[in-house]
């Protein structure tokens, strides 16, 4: 399987989540920490820090792993991310 796509999650300075998909999670963590192309969410709280991301091998999958991780409580994001 080639992971192309990852689901990922920074924490943020204000100690919130924020949840999104790339192609390339370097460059984009360096846009969330550095640059105005980083989510208008993660902008006012800089900076983020990586806490987990998961490969996929396209974008659908990414995007439903997405949306399936952002409707969990916060407990259960936790969860989520000290078992995977």
């Amino acid at each position: 399987m080639s992971a192309d796509w990852h689901m990922y999650v920074v924490k943020c300075a204000d100690e919130t989540y924020y949840t999104g998909i790339t192609t390339d999670m370097v460059r984009r963590l360096n846009e969330h920490n550095h640059t105005k192309r980083a989510a208008k969410y993660t902008r006012s709280r800089r900076p983020v820090e990586l806490i987990y991301s998961k490969g996929y091998e396209n974008r659908s999958e990414a995007s439903k792993a997405e949306a399936a991780f952002k409707k969990l409580t916060r407990l259960q994001k936790e969860d989520y991310i000290d078992w995977n």
